[in-house]
């Protein structure tokens, strides 16, 4: 038995076994069957091979008649796609019909004669192969059936065609028509086939049998006499059978043999197309026509034209399509649209929203503008005539598989967003570009991007990151004010609100709480966190170590590099979680350290560099500085793991101008330098290296005067002489004594203690080099431009001299009047001359203009600005006249005050002249501007950053008015205004100012020098006032006066009771005095806390009241609190000094929302509002809220700050009072007071609908009644379920004038207007209720509820009733009730 081949045979092997095979002599397994065509059958095997002598073949032996087609099989040919079959007619009886024996065709078949065929040998050549050939080259002679045949074969036979002296057949052409004849082309199938037998497009000759093969003698004669055979035959048939005939042959054949049958047609018709369309005068033209033409059609036309609409023009094509280009046998028309001229462009102006479209620079282009074709702005499909890309299409191009069109399409983007960011698009786009972007899901294809392999690619896609985190300006404005006031202490760039997922978190369990709390816990996606806070999405996508790879392995250009590091700056600057992440990221500090921050490098010379890597970097020196910012164990780690002690010293014992370096990178990583142990000096680090480069310091020191006299000044010296000045005032504030008290919190527990290694011999020798660099500046006060121009230097100077009086006087071991005559010679020297020049005014004077609490315009947010992604960008922030502007007084004068208050603080015999700077009429006009009543600013990451720079100065300003009016209380000037601004301050302070709150409760908030209008003749105005208003002589043991004048000697246990209940937060109280004091060795970080809201909230003054409520509605606690009395006492004491003498400290509390902290008093408990200091403090305060001014402004429909819902409030207060009032006048005249007709009818309806019995204590008297009788009576009541309420009650007696006679009152008055009313568009249901009440009036027992039901005439007060009668009906009234009672006497109803 012979084997099959295996996997790995060799053909040899096969042959081998062949022959075996076929020595066997074994029959094969499968046979090979040769298939015929498809009308011959099957060809029979074993019928032997017919001898071919190639001679002429007869077929006499064939039978006359065709032999019978049964049982053959039944042919079934294809139809064309364009001629479907009839449905009636059978495909194999219509074959059976017109098919013909074979002897009516193939009667003689006769060999072709090549006798006169010419033979030509090869062309000698002296070249081996024929030459090449381009395909720029333009070939002659090409065949148009060359097929899929190459350019070599197809050159071959062309060089064969052009040797031979016969020429081809296809360049036979038929000659041309006469003029005026039209082409077969032009016509219609029905004209043609009229014209077949006369017309010129008749049938010169043979086209298809051209008798080539037959011998030259009879060739010709044979080919003409078929030729005139089938003219014969066609002229003897109508035109109708030749077009039926020609439809069923085609319908019948393949359409590739069709194709193929009019290809020669083609190409002869090809070559004289030219000369024939130039003999028409008309110029080319094809017109299209639905049925198919008589003759064959040329592929000169496309199959494509047949299908297009007649009535469509010509399409214009910049250029003729020509057979000879490559690609290009068949014209596709629908693709060549793009080569045609662009469409006209829209000139007029329209109010349609068009798609914004930018050019390669992101710069937006205007609808309208016009720019030509060859700046590559019009590859796009969408409106094809305008230039520029959509964000869309930009989009698109990010995903082509061209590494170039990536790259291009990553950099316009990042240019449109750079753009975009810088605020240039203005109002000029609909909605945010940044927006768009992020839910189109651009984060997360720029870090698929960073995965790229192309260089071009990941360089884009860095950029475009880069554009996107960083807002332009965010980094140069925290780096120009590092040296400011607490300037090195920022808020962290994180969305400040929360998800908005956790609106509903009441509803879910505390388990998913907990998972939405924390991302981490509950894997929430990337897309899910980015949505949220695009820094943790692009975290959670494994960023960082792509991003340590890049720098690591890839080595890219200068410009990735510094990208990558502000993408790294920016992501530290998130959070204190993210700078750890940065931090602990595997190789990527330790590769940064390494190839940005070497301590040796080559020489570099002024242009840009080839490379950064093994050459310094001052953005990675601040990427450090950012990284060390976000906490103390972070500076620590940085200090000990990445031996930073020596790379700083390296950098800062040369000078810059002695670095191998450029001029700029040398003196801004010296700045960076001194930033990053300015910090690390912050938490008392890396205090030893003082002793190390002491003798560098005092060089630097120096060399300032020199510096500062060099005009121009250069910026970036300016700031690193201001970051020197920050370094050595963190040094000496280090030499403090002052040792950290033991705590059991747990941020003062995990700080350790250690003393500082620096004493206050090493730094006291600074002040003599810094205090004249101070007076060097100063004297360029009085030259704007050369004083902006000297940056924040002078306010570092004024900064160090404040850390050193400081900490000098906290050295126990010298003698006090050292640094006390110190100071006198500096006051007297310095600081007192200073006070007296003009151009300080002028600093005064311009601060309105710089505020941005007065300039709420400054702090709008950004058009770009996201929720997401925090940045410090604003519409005002960067302008000369604002806070961080050029101009900017805040930062000297914020300084000035600084060194002022430690002056007055250490030397009491200073304050009374260094309070002289309160005076200036500039900062007097600022308080007022800060006063008054104007809307808040936008609160913003932008506002929040320059309101606590501002607050800054407001504070150091009130604190000295507070030293100065306790060491001299009779010299005190404006002690009024600045407690409106204590007052206004408290309330606006922001996170991270915990100390200052603190400050200004113990010192400022309760100081009895602030209210000068206890000594001022207040206490009388407010009794006169008093009587004034409510016209009544009140006694004066418990009027406003007396009231006030106690509040006044209660101020201690006030402000005991304020700083119990306005507690802040023990963690970020310690951590804020400890920043503000200077003890190093407690300062957690310089992150200050995420700034959601302010402090305190706007009602602080109502917060004990609060608390007492909130702890009275916990039943958990079982027990009221303690001293609940004196708590409520104390808070309405305060709030009545604050209505009384500062109520524009109140403004920002709606009177609605002060009522519902009345109404908390009463909610206490039960027997809190019966005792009578209460009781007469909240009657005081419920008689300013029912003055007239105020009473406008009380609106309960409103919502109220605090309060989920008055109406709920309300239902509450109406059930206490039903169970514990006893008919307490006070707590009745709050309880009718929501009840005025022009506040909401669910309140009225509470009472008489679910608290009717509360009718019975409502004992108040209208001579009480806190507001007038009016306000309930005026407009009529037309709530249909009220005034039911109210007959009800009136007629079963829950409501009579003994016990509730205002509502008695005011029931009777709407009831009357009710019955008694003619409104012809009330309804019919108002109608039958309005006949049914005055029925039941009229039948009513009760004479005197009757009497007053149907005589009621106007309100009254004076009178006991409260209401005046008529007496007698007016004509009207007495007419209308006659009729009604008219009418019930005839139905038969009787009175009883």
């Amino acid at each position: 038995m012979l084997s099959r081949p295996k996997p790995g045979e060799s053909e040899v092997d096969l042959l081998r076994f062949q022959s075996q095979f076929l020595a066997t002599g074994a029959a094969p397994a499968v046979q090979l069957v040769k298939k015929g065509s498809r009308g011959g059958g099957n060809t029979n095997l074993d019928q032997p091979l017919l001898q071919d002598h190639r001679d002429v073949v007869t077929l006499d032996n064939l039978p006359d008649s065709p032999p019978a087609l049964v049982p053959a099989p039944p042919k079934r040919a294809r139809p064309s796609p364009g001629c479907p079959l009839p449905e009636h007619e059978d495909p194999e009886e219509r074959l059976n019909r017109h098919d013909q024996h074979i002897t009516a065709v193939l009667t003689k078949i006769i060999e072709r004669d090549t006798s006169s065929v010419a033979v030509n040998l090869p062309v000698p050549s002296g070249v081996a192969f024929p030459p090449v050939f381009h395909r720029s080259q333009e070939r002659q002679g090409k065949s148009a059936t060359s097929g899929k045949r190459s350019i070599f074969a197809q050159e071959i036979a062309a060089k064969r065609t052009s040797e031979t002296s016969v020429p081809p057949v296809r360049e036979v052409s038929t000659p041309d028509p006469p003029d005026g004849a039209a082409s077969c082309e032009a016509l219609t199938p029905r004209e043609q086939g009229s014209q077949l037998p006369w017309g010129s497009c008749g049938f010169q000759g043979p086209h298809l049998v051209t008798g080539k093969g037959l011998g030259s003698k009879n060739a010709e004669q044979e080919a003409q006499t078929i030729h005139e055979e089938n003219i014969a035959k066609l002229h003897a048939m109508a035109p109708e059978e030749i077009l039926r005939e020609q439809q069923q042959l085609l319908a019948q054949l393949d359409p590739s043999l069709v194709a193929f049958l009019r290809s020669p047609r083609h190409t002869h018709e090809q070559e004289g197309e030219k000369t024939t369309e130039e003999q028409r005068p008309g110029g080319p033209s094809v017109e299209v026509t639905g049925e198919e033409p008589i003759v064959p059609t040329f592929a000169s036309e496309p199959r494509q034209e047949e299908d297009l609409d007649p009535r469509a023009p010509a399409l214009a094509l910049p250029v003729t399509p020509d057979k000879e280009w490559v690609h290009m046998d068949t014209v596709e028309l629908e693709k060549l649209h793009w080569t045609q001229d662009l469409p006209p462009l829209r000139k007029k102006r329209t109010q349609e929203r068009m798609q914004a479209r930018f050019n390669l620079q992101g710069e937006l282009l205007a609808p309208d503008v016009d720019l030509p074709t060859h700046l590559g702005l019009h590859h796009h499909g969408e409106e094809a005539e305008r230039a520029g890309y959509s964000l869309q299409e930009l989009f698109h191009l990010t995903r082509s598989q061209v590494s170039q069109q990536r790259a291009l399409a990553l950099h316009v983007l990042a240019q449109v967003i750079s753009r975009a960011q810088a605020g240039e698009f203005g109002d000029r786009l609909v909605g945010s570009v940044l927006r768009l972007l992020l839910d189109a899901g651009f984060l997360f294809l720029l870090r698929f991007s960073l995965d790229d392999r192309v260089d071009g690619v990941i360089a884009a896609a860095v950029q475009a990151l880069r554009a996107l985190l960083v807002a332009p300006g965010d980094e140069e404005l925290l780096d120009s004010t590092f040296s400011w006031y607490r300037g090195a202490l920022v808020f962290p760039l994180m969305p400040s609100q929360e998800d908005e997922d956790d609106e509903d978190e009441d509803e879910e369990p505390p388990a998913e709480k907990i998972k939405r709390k924390s991302p981490e816990q509950g894997n929430r996606p990337p897309s899910d966190l980015a949505r949220h806070d695009v820094i943790k999405g692009l975290l959670a996508t494994n960023l960082l170590p792509r991003l340590r790879y890049l720098l690591e392995v890839t080595c890219p250009a200068p410009s990735v590099v510094l990208d990558i590091l502000a993408v790294l700056i920016r992501l530290a600057r998130h959070s204190l979680e993210s700078a750890t992440r940065v931090l602990e990221c595997p190789r990527l500090i330790e590769t940064v350290v390494r190839e940005f921050l070497p301590t040796s490098w080559y020489p570099m010379r002024a242009g840009p560099a080839p490379s950064l890597h093994r050459v310094p970097c001052a953005a990675a020196m601040k990427l450090l500085r950012v990284l060390a910012s976000a906490g103390r164990n972070i500076a620590a780690r940085l200090l000990s793991s990445f031996d930073l002690r020596s790379r700083l010293s390296r950098f800062l014992a040369e000078a810059p101008q002695e670095m191998a370096l450029p001029l700029e990178e040398a003196e801004a990583l010296s700045s960076e330098a001194f930033r990053l142990w300015a910090v690390a000096a912050s938490y008392g680090q890396s205090a030893e290296l003082y002793r190390e480069l002491y003798p560098v310091l005092m060089r630097a020191l120096q060399a300032v005067p020199e510096e500062l006299s060099t005009q121009p000044a250069r910026p970036l010296s300016m700031q690193r002489i201001a970051s020197l000045l920050t370094l050595l005032a963190q040094l000496t504030l280090a030499t403090s004594s002052t040792t950290p008290e033991p705590s059991s919190d747990s941020a003062g527990a995990s700080v350790s203690a250690t003393p500082s290694s620096i004493t206050w011999t090493q730094v006291s020798g600074l002040q003599p080099l810094v205090e004249p660099c101070l007076r060097q500046t100063l004297k360029l006060l009085p030259r704007p431009e050369m004083w902006q121009a000297l940056g924040p230097v002078p306010t570092a100077c004024l900064l160090f001299l404040d850390a050193y009086y400081q900490a000098w006087s906290q050295q126990p071991s010298l003698c006090p009047g050292d640094w006390l005559q110190d100071m006198e010679r500096l006051s007297e020297s310095l600081l007192l001359p200073l006070l007296h020049t003009p151009t300080l005014g002028s600093l005064w004077d311009s601060l309105g203009s710089c505020s941005p609490l007065c300039n709420p315009q400054f702090c709008v947010r950004a058009p770009e600005a996201l929720p997401s992604l925090v940045s410090l960008g604003s519409t005002g922030g960067r302008l000369s006249l604002s806070l961080a502007g050029s101009a900017s007084p805040f930062p000297f004068l914020t300084a000035l005050l600084c060194l002022f208050n430690t002056l007055a603080r250490i030397h009491k015999g200073l304050c009374d002249q260094l309070a002289a700077i309160l005076a200036a009429p500039g900062l007097q006009n600022y308080f007022l501007q800060c006063l008054a009543p104007m809307a808040a600013p936008h609160f913003t990451p932008f506002s929040a950053w320059a309101l606590r720079h501002e607050y800054h100065l407001q504070y150091l300003a009130l604190i000295l008015a507070q030293k100065a009016a306790t060491v001299q209380p009779d010299l005190a000037i404006n002690t009024a205004l600045h407690h409106s601004l204590v007052l206004a301050l408290l309330s606006r302070l922001l996170p991270g100012s915990e100390h200052l709150a603190h400050e200004l409760l113990l010192s400022c908030v309760f100081h009895l020098e602030f209210l000068p209008e206890r000594a001022s003749g207040g206490l009388e105005a407010a009794d006169f006032s008093d009587r004034l208003s409510l016209g009544n002589n009140k006694d004066s043991g418990c009027g406003r006066g007396a009231l006030l004048a106690q509040a006044c000697q209660d101020l201690p246990s006030i402000r005991s009771c304020y700083l119990t209940h306005c507690s802040l937060a023990r963690a970020s109280l310690l951590a804020s005095q400890a920043s503000y004091r200077g003890e190093l060795q407690r300062v957690p970080g310089l992150l200050l806390p995420v700034p959601k809201e302010p402090l305190l909230p706007t009602d602080w003054p109502f917060l004990p009241l609060i608390h007492l409520y909130h702890q009275a509605a916990d039943t958990s606690l079982g027990l009221p609190p303690a001293d609940t009395i004196g708590t409520a006492l104390r808070a309405l004491q305060w709030v009545l000094v604050l209505e009384s003498w500062r109520p524009q400290a109140l403004w920002a509390v709606p009177p609605a929302a002060r009522l519902a902290r009345l109404m908390c008093v009463f909610l206490v408990d039960s027997e809190l509002f019966r005792e009578t200091p209460v009781q007469h403090l909240v009657a005081t305060l419920l008689a300013r809220l029912c003055q007239p001014q105020v009473l406008l402004d009380l609106k309960l429909d409103c919502p109220l700050p605090g309060l989920a819902s008055f109406p709920d409030l309300y239902a509450s207060f109406l059930e206490h009072f039903e169970a514990v009032s006893y008919g307490d006048h006070l707590f009745g005249a709050l309880v009718l007071l929501p009840l005025q007709r022009r506040f909401s009818v669910t309140l009225r309806l509470a009472l008489f609908g679910e608290h009717v019995g509360a009718l019975r204590a409502l004992g108040l008297p209208l001579t009480q009644l806190p507001v007038s009788l009016e306000c309930y009576t005026e407009p009529p009541e037309d709530n249909l379920a009220l005034l039911q309420l109210y007959f009800r009650a009136l007629v079963t007696g829950a409501l009579c004038p003994r016990w509730c006679p205002v509502l008695y009152a005011v029931a009777m008055a709407h009831v009357n207007s009710f019955i008694f009313s003619q409104d012809p568009k009330s309804s019919e249901e108002t109608k039958a209720a309005r006949r049914s009440m005055l029925q039941k009036t009229w039948l009513l027992a009760d004479e005197g509820l009757r009497h007053h039901l149907l005589h009621y005439k106007l309100p009254n007060s004076a009178l006991p009733e409260g209401f005046e009668l008529y007496p007698q009906l007016p004509p009207l009234r007495q007419q209308y009730l006659q009729q009604l009672t008219s009418g019930m006497l005839q139905n038969g109803v009787s009175k009883a």
